[in-house]
């Protein structure tokens, strides 16, 4: 699986930066539908999607275990794009510690097949949010972690520099292995992912650049 990119508001996703949010205690289920799916600067599907959410908080200890998924709403190339992903969150105070399994759905995958030519790809990736600021900075550890995805590695950094009249706007600026989340061959660490979203209520739009790439999404996103 190449990846190259969630939505800016998303950490499951758009503010791909978006981390270490407190969340209720129990389960929670929701979904996004998105005009198309970027993921830490660049675009997966071809298509507008739609990507549910399913997670459970355990009482007194904060740890969040659950589900994220992207369907493809249409068809490219005769087939859609499916993705579901397994995480698992660890709190540390203003740290989030989580193991997150990616697998991109085909017709011959299967499911929870980690081997080096596997769908699987298993990252570790630890966060930090305090106010306005937001951090993360994550590597590829287990699973088809091969090529170009061996030990692929990602870090952001997010600011929210607008609140005010129900609007929130959020700036990103992430680096990573352009081979991986650019268009370039080799080790080489670039910005591969800017951009700014701008929120009310349960809608946003996002602009997402990817310096590496060259390539601009303007992205509207509505949540439930």
């Amino acid at each position: 699986m190449k990846k190259t990119a969630k939505l800016l508001t998303l950490a499951v996703a758009i503010f791909a930066g978006s981390v270490g949010t407190a969340q209720a205690e129990g389960f929670k289920v929701g979904a996004d539908v998105v005009s198309s799916y970027v993921w830490r600067g660049g675009e997966l599907g071809n298509s507008p999607a739609i990507q549910p959410a399913l997670s459970y908080t355990f009482p007194g200890i904060g740890i969040v275990v659950g589900g994220w998924g992207s369907y493809a709403i249409s068809q490219d190339a005769g087939t859609r794009y499916k993705e579901v992903d397994l995480f698992a969150t660890i709190p540390v105070g203003p740290l989030s510690f989580t193991v997150t399994d990616y697998y991109t759905s085909t017709a011959t995958s299967r499911s929870f097949d980690f081997t080096n030519d596997g769908p699987n790809i298993v990252e570790l990736s630890v966060a930090y949010a305090k106010e306005n600021v937001s951090l993360l900075a994550a590597i590829n550890v287990a699973g088809n972690n091969t090529g170009a995805n061996k030990n692929a590695k990602y870090c952001e950094a997010g600011y929210k520099f607008y609140d005010k009249d129900g609007y929130t706007a959020k700036g990103v600026v992430g680096l990573g292995d352009e081979d991986v989340y650019g268009d370039k061959e080799g080790d080489k660490i670039a910005v591969v992912n800017t951009g700014v979203s701008v929120s009310k209520d349960r809608y946003t739009a996002s602009y997402i650049y990817n310096p590496d790439t060259e390539a601009s999404n303007l992205v509207f996103m509505a949540s439930f």
